[in-house]
């Protein structure tokens, strides 16, 4: 008897288990789903947008986008809020890096050299820049006077160097790196996406 009982209460309790996280799910599935509808609506002035983004993230903005940094230095969190620890400091205003996810007024990361963490909202910009060909390291790059290889030199620019863009589109972008004002191939910068256009 006293076996058929605690069976009994061990079949109960899966069961009372199971329904409370069916419960839980579909509470949370309901409360995420208002919560990206609400935050879609608000809008955020701090990105730009990716050509052709399929993806789009509750801000209504399409993930993945590239924007550069605010601030000279910005914190790097392990999670969104500000109760997680810092993994590293970024220390250049203008940085590009690529929003990747969003959670409330936190954004997940990427940087051109695929680290990833995440950065409070207000610490970035929807200005546009890029890093020339990070992953050429001790080369130099060249910035014409067209949009056309056989276009004058303007300068060589080195590796990692951080540009403004000016505008984008036909496989070049129109910057200004070190100085110079020129065309550099669209595939050699970190902070455009292929084929992407820029006004």
């Amino acid at each position: 008897m006293a076996r058929k009982n605690s069976a009994t209460r061990r079949i109960k309790s899966g069961i009372f288990g199971v329904a409370c996280l069916t419960a839980a799910g579909i509470g949370a599935w309901s409360l995420s789903g208002y919560r990206a509808e609400s935050l879609a609506s608000a809008g955020e002035a701090t990105a730009s947008i990716s050509q052709g983004a399929q993806n789009r993230g509750p801000s209504g903005l399409p993930l993945p986008r590239f924007v550069s940094l605010k601030a000279e230095k910005v914190n790097v969190r392990r999670g969104p809020s500000s109760d997680y620890p810092v993994s590293w400091v970024f220390q250049r205003k203008g940085l590009p890096v690529e929003i990747i996810a969003e959670f409330e007024n936190w954004r997940r990361v990427r940087d051109s050299e695929g680290a990833e963490g995440w950065i409070l909202q207000n610490m970035l910009s929807g200005k546009r820049t890029a890093m020339i060909a990070p992953w050429r390291q001790n080369e130099t790059i060249a910035l014409h006077a067209a949009p056309d290889k056989t276009s004058g030199l303007i300068a060589k620019v080195s590796a990692g160097v951080v540009s403004d863009i000016e505008a984008c589109g036909h496989d070049w972008c129109e910057v200004t790196a070190g100085g110079y004002d020129g065309y550099i191939e669209q595939s050699s910068l970190w902070g455009v996406y292929p084929g992407e256009s820029l006004d």
